[in-house]
């Protein structure tokens, strides 16, 4: 991974983002977004860029549910057998989109003790652009290694995992950073968890990697934004990088949310919201970022 080397939304070289008369030039990306071959989202990757595209995005990276090992989770996740599927499914839309929209390959991978070596065998056999890390406490094989009865206790290796997964050097952004506040909301006590939390953001901060502000939070259990404002503070007192990202599973919900994750971060005290192109994070301002958006409702008629 590599941090901040390029100017503020620096060039890329498959898409000329130049402003129309219509509008002002596109900086941000649709940064977590989902494919049909997660069994779990719907649409294609040519309707999600679609929306990415009237949304005045710069781009879109599709950071699907990477395979994992002996069936873990096989029923919301590719096979490890289709994985050359997804990377041929995304190059023909980046074909189709070359030009006008930024297409990328990225993945969404698992962390939990062990997976390592796999994720690093895996995030080698292709170029990947944007990689995101996940603790997923709710997936059966996780609870059943980590889970014991006590919630408390269960929120607490979540955090630790989370701060583990940084020092892994295998990601350039932590997922949804608070999922697990939804494994009971009625048992979420961010204040019980204050010192747990600031323990693992510290160590997250010392690696440098980045933490996603998760639109799709809205939609939980527990309906705010991954992370809370609560958490935003804190991740802002040591520095820590932000990319948003919609975690998009149909192509109506890319880019959903953006302007109000980008007030939320202003409320929280940052000024720059950040992406990542070819695993390179580059850092826009917040306010050129909110004028660049479009989130009027988007119908998917043309498509290249």
């Amino acid at each position: 991974m590599r941090l901040a080397e390029s100017a503020p939304g620096g060039e890329d070289p498959d898409v000329s983002p130049n402003s129309s008369a219509s509008g002002p030039a596109p900086l941000l990306y649709e940064s977590h977004c989902h494919t049909p071959l997660c069994k779990h989202a719907f649409g294609e990757p040519l309707e999600f860029a679609a929306v990415a595209a009237a949304r005045n995005l710069r781009g879109i990276t599709f950071t699907c549910h990477c395979p994992l090992p002996d069936g873990n989770s096989a029923h919301i996740r590719m096979g490890p057998e289709q994985y050359g599927d997804y990377l041929d499914l995304i190059a023909a839309t980046h074909e189709a989109y070359a030009g006008s929209l930024d297409v990328r390959t990225g993945i969404e991978s698992d962390y939990f003790p062990g997976v390592e070596p796999w994720l690093e065998e895996l995030h080698a056999r292709a170029p990947l652009s944007h990689i995101l890390g996940s603790v997923h406490y709710q997936l059966a094989p996780y609870r059943r290694l980590y889970y014991r009865g006590d919630t408390l206790a269960y929120q607490q290796i979540y955090f630790e995992h989370l701060a583990m997964s940084a020092e892994t050097g295998l990601f350039d952004t932590l997922a949804h950073p608070d999922l697990v506040k939804n494994e009971s909301p009625s048992e979420w006590d961010f204040e019980r968890l204050r010192d747990d939390i600031c323990r693992a953001l510290d160590r997250i901060a010392a690696t440098g990697v980045a933490m996603e502000l998760n639109t799709s939070g809205m939609l939980k259990s527990l309906p705010e934004m991954n992370p809370s404002l609560s958490q935003l503070a804190l991740m802002h007192e040591r520095g820590i990088p932000v990319v948003i990202g919609a975690d998009a599973h149909s192509p109506e919900r890319v880019g959903d949310g953006y302007a109000e994750a980008l007030q939320l971060l202003i409320e929280a005290g940052y000024k720059q919201v950040s992406f990542f192109v070819d695993r390179t994070r580059r850092d826009v301002p917040i306010q050129e970022a909110l004028a660049s958006l479009v989130e009027e409702p988007v119908r998917l008629g043309a498509l290249p």
